[in-house]
């Protein structure tokens, strides 16, 4: 039988590909599709959003060239069989480049080993930034017939390496494709996602193996972020200016030099009533009400001159004050703040920013007159020997050296709850009646690194086993990434040690009690009905050691009792909140108590 026309094509492209290296490959695609954009992530969510020294071009090629033998080790890790990858082809006359991946996945708990087949796209190749997507089906898993997973990965540069490196951002997103309506959709969504999840949690495991992620701090990005930030500059005149230029400075003035003129031209009076040399009374009511303006306006325009005094002296807060010692370093940019509440009968306020952090304290400048302050000014705070928690920052109104100082709004920075490009640039609204009332913001820029290198979590364990006078062994990076995506903890939180037990609450609950340096943290899953929480060491008010009872299975029982209002989003996990507002948790029936009590 003859070939038809597209079967001729077809097999043209394969001649032809077959020819080519994987680099004249790329280099054919990407002639024909110049100037095309990065798209966008895909709904589904992110897998992986890390950065890698690695150039582009290199980590594309270990991760999709022919000659790697990346697919093959991360098969070998996830127990993948069966494992044929056929060879990169054009298509449509280089329009297209594409290959197809088979392999049969590992048997789970829930599903048997299944085939699943992988197409995979180039949408964009330029030397510099690359996208790849993968079109996965899985017709043997249950409704595998009724949608397709399609998983895009995406390799651009990442920010420059302090010597000159360079580096590649690698984002890898997903989402389902449903071919049919079914009434399953959820189901199958929530378990596509934890799939993916556990499969890409290896894939960054073997992945680091090869290439080194780069953290924070070895970048010039943040360098160059707080280099950005200049304080504004304001003279001692139009500092003066703001302070002094207003309706109640201008009319005492006036005042005052009118009554003084006065004294000078009236001629001496005549001693009556009460009066005495040296003693001169109001003579009319009006002299009284006269008096009392001058004693009020001269009242204020002192309290102004202290207030200037004042804020000359503060007009750089601790903006510059370099940090001391080596451990961990925060670093605060305060950017500027938005929709301030307004606590003067101008309809402005005079707004400072506190920062308190591990017992340190950080103070900005004044800014007088506005709503809308701009700061640029960058706070660091000297090492603290380990990562801190939370940092409260408070935003107060300056009236004057004397008064009470009134408060704008507040709000608590929990390091556990933000991923570290997030704090890199936030906008923080202001907890408290008038910051929620007029929506008010802060904008600020946060960095946290540690300054002793890579041995951190070895010096921590030293002085652990110090403490509690045992040997306490370092867990593995697989094993600390997993207890960071349980908690959804930043990468520099890892695992200390955890336990089995029971949590006590109407029921008993069986889980596993994590703990590291800055948390507390219990989880449990039963049959999918997941429970988990963590608080803080230092929200901790007391941890009582309760004797064994007949209820307790015969063995000691830990119970932990927070301060008055704290720890309230692990309330859910809480034996009670009592009646001064602190939460309770009981724990009790660990395998081995005196190692966990220790």
């Amino acid at each position: 039988m003859p070939l038809t026309s597209s079967q001729l094509s077809d097999e043209q492209d394969f001649e032809t590909s077959a020819n080519m290296s994987f680099d004249e490959l790329l280099k054919a695609f990407a002639s024909k599709h110049e100037g095309n954009d990065m798209p966008g992530n895909l709904s589904g969510g992110i897998l992986i959003d890390q950065v890698y020294a690695v150039a582009p071009n290199d980590l594309n090629t270990l991760l999709f060239s022919p000659s790697s033998d990346f697919l093959q080790s991360l098969a070998k890790m996830q127990g993948t069989t069966g494992l044929d990858i056929q060879q990169w082809r054009l298509e449509n006359d280089g329009e297209i480049l594409k290959r197809v991946i088979t392999y049969t996945k590992a048997a789970t708990k829930l599903v048997k080993a299944v085939k699943a087949t992988e197409d995979v796209t180039y949408l964009k190749a330029d030397g510099d930034m690359y996208a790849v997507l993968a079109d996965v089906s899985t017709p043997e898993v249950p409704f595998g017939n009724n949608f397709r997973v399609e998983i895009l990965t995406c390799i651009m540069p990442g920010p420059e390496l302090r010597d000159d490196e360079r580096s590649s951002r690698l984002v890898i997103s997903w989402r389902l494709n449903f071919m049919q309506s079914t009434m399953m959709k959820g189901m199958i969504e929530n378990g596509a996602k934890q799939g993916l999840k556990d499969n890409f949690s290896q894939f960054s495991e073997l992945l680091a193996q090869n290439v080194r992620p780069v953290d924070a701090k070895d970048t010039t990005t943040n360098n160059e972020s707080l280099s950005s930030v200049q304080p504004e500059t304001e003279s001692d005149w139009k500092l003066a200016f703001r302070i002094f230029g207003n309706f109640t400075v201008v009319s005492s003035v006036v005042a005052f030099i009118y009554v003084f003129a006065h004294i000078i031209l009236a001629s001496p009076s005549i001693i009556q009533g009460l009066e005495f040399p040296g003693l001169d009374l109001p003579d009319s009511v009006g002299e009284v009400v006269v008096c009392g303006v001058l004693v009020l306006q001269g009242q204020r325009v002192l309290n102004m001159i202290a207030r200037f005094v004042q804020a000359r002296r503060q007009r750089g807060g601790d903006h510059g004050v370099k940090a001391k010692g080596d451990g961990w370093l925060l670093t605060v940019a305060l950017i500027d703040g938005t929709n301030l509440s307004a606590t003067k009968s101008s309809g402005y306020s005079d707004p400072y920013v506190v920062f308190t952090c591990n017992g340190q304290t950080k103070t900005s400048s004044i800014k007088f007159h506005t709503l809308e302050p701009q700061w640029n000014e960058i706070f660091e705070f000297d090492a603290m020997e380990d990562p801190p928690s939370v940092m409260e920052i408070n935003v107060y109104d300056f009236d004057g050296p004397f008064d009470e100082v009134a408060s704008l709004g507040h709000v608590e920075v929990n390091f556990l709850k933000y991923s570290i490009s997030e704090l890199a640039d936030i906008w923080i609204p202001l907890k408290g009646k008038l910051a929620q009332a007029c929506q008010s913001k802060l904008h600020l820029r946060i960095f946290l690194n540690n300054s002793r290198g890579t041995e951190v979590v070895k010096d921590y364990l030293d002085r652990m086993e110090k403490e509690v006078g045992r040997k306490i062994a370092m867990r593995s990076p697989h094993t600390n990434l997993e207890f960071q995506k349980i908690f959804s903890l930043p990468p520099e939180e890892f695992l200390i040690n955890d336990f089995t037990c029971h949590l006590k609450r109407k029921m008993l609950t069986q889980g596993r009690l994590f703990l590291s340096p800055r948390i507390i943290g219990f989880y449990t899953n039963l049959f999918g009905h997941k429970t988990k929480f963590f608080f803080l060491w230092e929200d901790i008010e007391e941890i009582q050691l309760l004797p064994a009872t007949l209820s307790s299975m015969g063995s000691p029982s830990l119970l932990i009792t927070l301060r008055k209002g704290r720890g309230m989003d692990a309330r859910h996990g809480a034996k009670q909140l009592d009646d001064e507002g602190r939460l309770k948790f009981h724990l009790q029936s660990f395998v081995s108590f005196n190692a966990a009590h220790k």
